[in-house]
């Protein structure tokens, strides 16, 4: 049974992808699409040193061009804030007087209990404030 050139590379290029879904390293997929590219070369006629020769060009290119863009994109992207953390910083309206020792206010549409960063200050019900930490269950505001 002989089987064609291109046939093997895309026996590799498959190869290929398995270790990039159970890893997720990208550079097995720029590995298969050199394999492609090779089949591609082989089913028009060219032979092993330019199916190899075009594998190796096309990978390399690949790592070369898109592993720079990819760790830049990686780089600045802004994390995304989720949970509590995305709470600091939002307003809430008070709903009970908080002050140092406690109180309650409206915060996401949920209610939290909350205290005043600083013990001596207090505020009033329907006043608008700024949270600042969340410890725990409780929103710290001022």
């Amino acid at each position: 049974m002989d089987i064609d050139a291109w046939v093997w590379w895309l026996v590799g290029a498959v190869a290929l992808g398995i270790p990039l879904v159970m890893t997720a390293m990208p550079e097995f997929g720029m590995f298969a699409v050199g394999a492609v590219a090779a089949a591609i070369t082989a089913g028009l006629g060219g032979g092993i040193v330019a199916q190899v020769l075009v594998f190796v060009v096309v990978s390399v290119a690949l790592i070369a061009v898109v592993r720079p863009i990819a760790a830049r994109n990686r780089a600045h992207s802004p994390g995304t804030v989720t949970g509590v953390d995305a709470l600091k910083g939002r307003q809430a309206v008070v709903v009970e007087r908080v002050d140092g020792s406690g109180g309650r206010i409206k915060l996401a549409g949920e209610i939290w209990s909350a205290r005043s960063l600083d013990a001596d200050q207090s505020y009033e019900p329907g006043r608008e404030v700024d949270v600042v930490e969340i410890e725990g269950a409780t929103a710290v505001v001022m």
